[in-house]
């Protein structure tokens, strides 16, 4: 059974830099693409970025491009999202997801078999 634990969230002040951890248990992590949503609150859940199986390719969303990085550690299991230049609007809830893949491309924002329960960010001004 896939399990998929966020960790790294918090309060954190605008212009601060942070990074999530996504670890994955009871399967071949190289098995999978990985990506990252988050949630803010009143609104939609929104793609945030994805990464290949390889970790050699990655996807993020048109509007986020710039300030978010996301890679990988397929020893340890963990994927991982770090956030530069934090503001008050990257207040939410932060999910990472799996995808059973045999293609060697970042995912993008559908078919995600398994998801996490989430890793609250604040930023305050």
């Amino acid at each position: 059974q896939v399990q998929l634990v966020e960790s790294g969230g918090g309060l954190v002040q605008a212009g601060d830099s942070l990074t999530l951890s996504c670890a994955m248990s009871g399967v071949t992590f190289s098995n999978y693409a990985m990506g990252w949503f988050r949630q803010a609150p009143g609104k939609e859940r929104e793609f945030v970025a994805g990464i290949s199986r390889n970790g050699r390719d990655t996807k993020y969303a048109d509007s986020l491009k710039g300030r978010f990085a996301i890679s990988r550690d397929n020893v340890k299991k963990t994927v991982y999202l770090q956030i530069h230049t934090l503001n008050p609007e990257d207040t939410a809830v932060y999910y990472c997801a799996a995808k059973f893949t045999f293609s060697s491309f970042a995912p993008n924002d559908r078919g995600y078999d398994t998801w996490g329960q989430g890793t609250q960010v604040t930023v305050s001004s």
